[in-house]
């Protein structure tokens, strides 16, 4: 079939050629999408071809049938000319107000986060400077530079009688007096590179030395942990990396909070898409060097109210683990022992470039430390203790004695259940956003593709399955397990007594030489040396690896972090006694 044709048939040509067909004989011809004449009658194509004389008769006197549009260029998408600094700052705000719609701090985010970004802002020079750095190739020799340069004499950004609405205090998209759309830039860095949605997104890609860590997802977290470290709130860092991974923190797929036209594209991928859970100890890190870089003052005292003490946090975990109350007083004994509940060992200077104290792992690692001065955990002194209780409680039902048995096997199946389904959790996490973040244009489409047929077998799946809708993130908590619910299944041991198994004499460390054994085989004075890391399972009694792996499922974090914490406090505890006696060795742990 023709593209075009005639809207009166074949007069016009039959008027210019008029020659019989020389198959039919018949005059009556049409001509082909080539330009050749051909017979209407028989079909027969013969090769005369003939040019259109008139050609404003032929357009006037044809109507379209079909117009083939042929290829299209595809425009660029255009959106706002934004800078990395800008995407970790709207992050930033969503995160703050996500914190605060917690229950927690109000000043949280317009006196505390907004000034440490403040801060950052001023110490990298992008803001709040003589000559802020606006254009991408400043920001390249400003970021190489050294930070610290000559900075505007302001006040303490940390004063909070200082912070109001007034001096940009909301947080807003232009509060912190970022490079915006409306800064003076060349032309070449106006229209953006193709390997990047950004400004200066490109700059993380070519520049080696790029600070990644001062400008990146897991940073954020790190001025999160900070915020929360100043006011002093009811969360610490392995529950916020829980909020984290419930989703109720903005972290993962950071680019569906951002506005509709701030595209992130190429190396932009690599700085907001994130494919990793984060790290408890990498975000402590961060937390130190951030601290550091934008030398802050003194925080504010942890004194023995506040909820980052060790009295307060091992209380916590004590209800969480299923122990006795009474623990808490021998907790409480141990770390004034080893003078860890000291306001001016427990609180945070960034000028001592200190290590950030592990507050949640460290009352683990204390009430590790109790159960050892009493039990023993060494696989033989516990069970001992447990038939004493029994044959106790069978005696005097008045008052119910800890059986370290009895608690092994209440524990022993919750938390096989809860590591299994943290695991399922860990497996089924959807990494997948919503917007597509394609590297370069050719691989968007393939990227829909999959992204449609994922769905639909999703989909597919879960009508065969018969699995019920998804009901959304479940309310925030900071304890995993709750033995307070009425359940058969569930054994409280919070008011479970010590008595006969534990006295509270004057020397805290009288059993060391008989039951005591130390947790660090081998002790290492090198500050580089990892020899923590390596916990070997073998190596330890069963029941002290059992109360380790408890807590570190509690924490979310490894077993060896928590071993080396207990080794550290032991250090702490016991200074006096191995300084006497430096030959003395560990006892020879019973497997």
């Amino acid at each position: 079939m023709t593209s075009l044709e005639c809207a009166h048939g074949h007069s016009l040509w039959k008027e210019n050629y008029k020659e019989p067909c020389p198959q039919c004989s018949d005059v009556h011809w049409g001509i082909s999408d080539e330009g050749k004449y051909y017979c209407k009658s028989c079909h027969t194509v013969i090769e005369k071809t003939k040019e259109v004389e008139d050609a404003e008769l032929f357009f006037q006197n044809t109507r379209i049938k079909f117009v083939s549009r042929g290829l299209r260029k595809r425009r660029s998408e255009k959106g706002w000319e934004w800078y990395i600094c800008e995407g970790i700052q709207f992050i930033l705000l969503k995160q703050a107000e996500a914190l605060q719609a917690l229950g927690l701090d109000s000043q949280i985010k317009d006196k505390v986060m907004c000034n440490l970004w403040r801060r950052y802002l001023q110490k990298t020079k992008q803001a709040y400077c003589t000559k802020p750095l606006t254009s991408a190739s400043q920001l390249l020799t400003g970021y190489e530079s050294s930070v610290a340069s000559e900075l505007d004499s302001e006040p303490d950004m940390f004063r909070m009688s200082q912070a109001s609405e007034t001096d940009g205090g909301t947080m807003s998209d232009t509060s912190c007096g970022l490079p915006s759309s409306g800064c003076s830039t060349t032309a070449s860095e106006s229209s953006r590179s193709v390997c990047s949605g950004s400004v200066d997104g490109e700059l993380h890609k070519t520049r080696k030395k790029y600070p990644d860590s001062r400008m990146s997802m897991p940073m954020t977290l790190a001025f999160c942990y900070l915020s929360l470290l100043w006011v002093r709130a009811s969360v610490t860092l392995s529950d916020l990396l829980r909020l984290v991974f419930n989703r109720q923190i903005p972290y993962f797929n950071a680019e569906q909070y951002f506005p509709d036209r701030t595209l992130l594209y190429g190396s932009d991928i690599r700085i907001f898409e994130v494919q990793s859970f984060p790290v408890y100890s990498d975000i402590l890190e961060r937390s130190r060097e951030l601290g550091a870089f934008l030398d802050l003052p003194l925080f504010p005292p942890i004194t023995k109210t506040c909820f980052y003490h060790p009295n307060v946090l091992c209380m916590k975990y004590l209800m969480e683990v299923n122990l006795p109350d009474e623990l808490n007083n021998w907790t409480y004994r141990v770390a004034k022992k080893a003078g860890l509940d000291d306001h001016t060992v427990l609180t945070y200077d960034p000028r001592k470039k200190l290590t950030i104290v592990p507050y949640d792992i460290r009352a683990a690692a204390l009430i590790v430390v109790a159960l050892k001065l009493i039990f023993a955990l060494n696989d033989d002194w516990e069970w001992q203790m447990s038939e004493n209780a029994q044959s106790s409680n069978r005696e005097d039902k008045d008052i119910t004695v800890f059986d370290f048995k009895k608690w092994y096997k209440t524990m022993r199946p919750f938390m096989d259940k809860a590591r299994s389904t943290l695991e399922e959790e860990y497996a089924r996490f959807s990494w997948k956003s919503e917007k597509i973040l394609p590297s370069s244009q050719k691989v968007k489409s393939r990227i829909m593709k999959r992204k449609r047929m994922a769905k639909n077998l999703q989909r597919q799946f879960s009508k065969l399955s018969g699995a019920a809708p998804d009901s959304g993130n479940k309310g925030p908590s900071s304890f995993m397990f709750n033995w307070e619910e009425e359940n058969t299944g569930m054994v409280c041991f919070h008011g479970h007594r010590l008595e006969g198994i534990a006295q509270e004499g004057e020397n805290l460390l009288s059993g060391l030489s008989t039951k005591y054994w130390l947790s660090s085989l081998k002790k290492c004075s090198s500050r580089f040396c990892k020899h923590w890391k390596l916990y070997e399972e073998s190596k330890f009694p069963r029941s002290y690896d059992f109360v380790l792996s408890l807590f570190a499922l509690v924490l979310r974090v490894e077993v060896c972090a928590v071993h080396h914490e207990v080794s550290w406090v032991e250090q702490r505890l016991f200074q006096e006694f191995l300084t006497k006696k430096p030959k003395t060795k560990a006892r020879k742990l019973q497997t």
